[in-house]
């Protein structure tokens, strides 16, 4: 059985404002990746990196509906998980987002868990902050 980590957060902009910060590679710069090497869009290898901290991978997206939905895949060596990224509009204010990343096996140690659960609460208060008040040094606030 495959486990899921599912992270919410509602978001004081319109879905279409939200959606383009994540497929726009100039915006995601400022609440997640460092570097995304083209727009988000089904069917591509996106290859991101975080300069801060030596890091680069890429993802295959899977599928993308604009304004609702971003789904894609990441890990190697048989490892692979599935990000789902949901974006619910409330009103023409404000939506909420919805992480979900599966494909962690039974027999994962929760410590990884919850590391993995605690990045994407983070990744989403980044997100939050930089959506609502226009922070873009945040995402770059953990250090190891």
């Amino acid at each position: 059985m495959d486990i899921t980590i599912t992270t919410k957060m509602k978001i004081l902009k319109q879905a279409h404002e939200v959606f383009e910060a994540f497929v726009d590679p100039e915006k995601i710069k400022n609440f997640w990746f460092s570097g995304s090497s083209a727009r988000w869009e089904e069917n591509k290898i996106i290859s991101l990196e975080y300069l801060e901290y030596g890091a680069k991978l890429d993802i295959e997206m899977v599928e993308v509906i604009p304004d609702k939905k971003i789904v894609f895949k990441w890990g190697e060596n048989g490892d692979e998980h599935l990000i789902t990224i949901i974006i619910n509009e409330i009103d023409k204010t404000s939506c909420t987002v919805k992480a979900s990343e599966s494909g962690w096996k039974e027999n994962t140690e929760l410590v990884h868990l919850l590391g993995n659960k605690e990045g994407w609460v983070f990744m989403l208060t980044c997100l939050k902050a930089y959506m609502e008040n226009g922070i873009h040094n945040l995402r770059v606030g953990l250090v190891g």
